[in-house]
Order: C-alpha cells, then sequence, then structure tokens
C-alpha cells in the first residue's frame, strides 16, 4: 500500500524513463520498474553512491554539476540496456567496453548535431550579414534551439518513442503526486501535472541560453575550428551553472521570476511527455515506491 509522506522526508527523486518502464533515483538508491512482455512489472533496485560523496571536491559548486550528468548518462544507460532485455525477454548483458563505446558515440552524436552543425550554420550566417559576437552567438543558440525542437518533434513521431515519451510522463506525474505529498495510487499520478521543472529538457535548454553568454568571450575573429574546441572546453562549466540555477529553480519554483525563467523548459516538455495510461503510470509508483522506501 502507498503511504503518505512525512513532512520531513526528502524530496530529492529524479527519474528517467527508459523502455516499458521508470526508473527512479533518491539519494544512493537506483530503482528500475519494467513492464514485462507477459504483463508483469519487474523491479529491479540497486545501490550507487555519487562521487560528489566520495570525493568533497567533486561536490562543490558548479563542479557537481558535470559530474552528475556524466553519472546520469552511464547510470542512464546501464537502466535503458536492463530494460530492453526485460521487455524484449532476453538476458543479453552490454560489456563495460560496449557500454564505454556506447555513450562515446552518443557523445560524438551530440557534438556533431549540437555543436559543429549550429557552429557551421551560424558562421555562415555572420558571413553574409557581418553581424557582431553577440548576434553570431545568439544565432548560434537559436540554431541550436531548432534542431533541438526538430529533432524531438520528428523521433517523437515513432511508435516506440512515443512510448517512451509516455512512460516519461508518467515519471513526471508519479514524482509530482508523490512532492505533493498525496497518496501514490493511478488515479492521483493520473491527475498530477506531466511537467516538472527538473526536468533534464529544462536542463538543455539553460545550458544553450546560457552558453550564449559564455561564448561573448570568445573573440569573432577566432578560426572555426578554435571556436568549436573552446565550445566543448566550456561545456563542462556552463552544465556546472547550469545545474545550480536548475537546483536552485526546483526548490523556488513557486515564484514567479522563476516561473519566467523555467518556462521555456516547461513547454518543451510538450514534446518530450505524453499522457500515460494506467498500465504506465502503474510502472512508474512501482518504481518511485521501491526508491522512496524505509
Amino acid at each position: 500500500m502507498a503511504k503518505r509522506h512525512a513532512p520531513q522526508e526528502s524530496l530529492a527523486v529524479g527519474g528517467q524513463a527508459v523502455m516499458e518502464g521508470v526508473m527512479m533515483r533518491n539519494g544512493d538508491r537506483v530503482t528500475i520498474a519494467v513492464r514485462t512482455p507477459d504483463k508483469r512489472i519487474e523491479v529491479k533496485e540497486e545501490q550507487y553512491r555519487s562521487w560528489t560523496k566520495r570525493w568533497k571536491p567533486l561536490g562543490w559548486p558548479l563542479i557537481r554539476g558535470m559530474v552528475i550528468l556524466v553519472e546520469i548518462m552511464v547510470i542512464g544507460m546501464r537502466a535503458m540496456i536492463w530494460s530492453s532485455n526485460q521487455a524484449l525477454g532476453e538476458e543479453e548483458e552490454f560489456s563495460t567496453w560496449e557500454l564505454i563505446l556506447t555513450i562515446a558515440f552518443a557523445i560524438v552524436l551530440s557534438l556533431a548535431l549540437f555543436k559543429l552543425l549550429p557552429l557551421f550554420l551560424a558562421t555562415i550566417f555572420q558571413e553574409r550579414t557581418g553581424t557582431g559576437n553577440f548576434s553570431f552567438n545568439l544565432a548560434d543558440g537559436l540554431i541550436k534551439v531548432a534542431l533541438l525542437v526538430g529533432y524531438i518533434w520528428v523521433i517523437g513521431q515513432m511508435k516506440d518513442v512515443h512510448r517512451l515519451f509516455q512512460y516519461h510522463g508518467s515519471e513526471h506525474k508519479s514524482i509530482n503526486c508523490y512532492e505533493s505529498r498525496k497518496k501514490l495510487t493511478v488515479r492521483n499520478v493520473l491527475a498530477s501535472s506531466r511537467f516538472h521543472p527538473r526536468c533534464g529538457t529544462t536542463f538543455i535548454l539553460f545550458v544553450f541560453f546560457i552558453s550564449v553568454l559564455f561564448y561573448l568571450l570568445i573573440p569573432l575573429k577566432t578560426g572555426f575550428w578554435a571556436k568549436l574546441g573552446l565550445r566543448i572546453l566550456f561545456l563542462p562549466l556552463i552544465a556546472g551553472v547550469s545545474y545550480e540555477l536548475i537546483k536552485l529553480g526546483g526548490k523556488h519554483y513557486e515564484k514567479p521570476v522563476v516561473k519566467a525563467l523555467l518556462a521555456p523548459g516547461m513547454l518543451l516538455q510538450r514534446l518530450t511527455t505524453r499522457e500515460p495510461d494506467a498500465e504506465q503510470a502503474a510502472v512508474a509508483i512501482k518504481s518511485l515506491e521501491a526508491a522512496v522506501k524505509e
């Protein structure tokens, strides 16, 4: 039975949609719930202590954001592999090297799509218009956002991705229900909002917008490949600043100024989340209950 949560209980729960399921993380506990082909809900629980807790300097502000981002990628990829095996009824295991290569490929693809291509298009824009450094970087940022929105919209038309976005919606709904201190029932979860201020979608947009300001430090006359290299070097710092702002925004979301700053990310979640059905909500509840149990 789901219980009503005590006021002093920590609410710092995050999650991620996986194949036919939801992953939740609460402190050092990581849980994954997946709907199997025979309609059962399989739950996996494990412990993971963040490097921000293992080594104090990695937990300092601005540094912890990049560390946590890398950890989320690794944990998320492992969760996606496990959930895929459960959803397909397989028992295949990925080696450490296969996991590293998969993550490396994802990083290279992201850099090419959201760093190299926008910079190339912004350079063409600058050469043809003769605009200054601010306009150049603003164009770079807007192109990134346009590519991101377009990419999400295109993949969202795929059946499997649409279901993944439904589980993303169930993840947000269950966490919103939990943070509202309501009983974790399918009815309450479905009635909750599918939008959440701490979503990774909002984080990505923050990175894009804040990068415009950081890239003003790069002189316009710097060569193309030097610009690209400096953009990649700036990424850890930009991610660190974005993480701190998202974390702060999640704590003070009811304030009008914070709502306004997070509005673009909340709006983009209309593409990255879909309304789940009762069975998907039940999976999210199982994962969340496992994550917050005493």
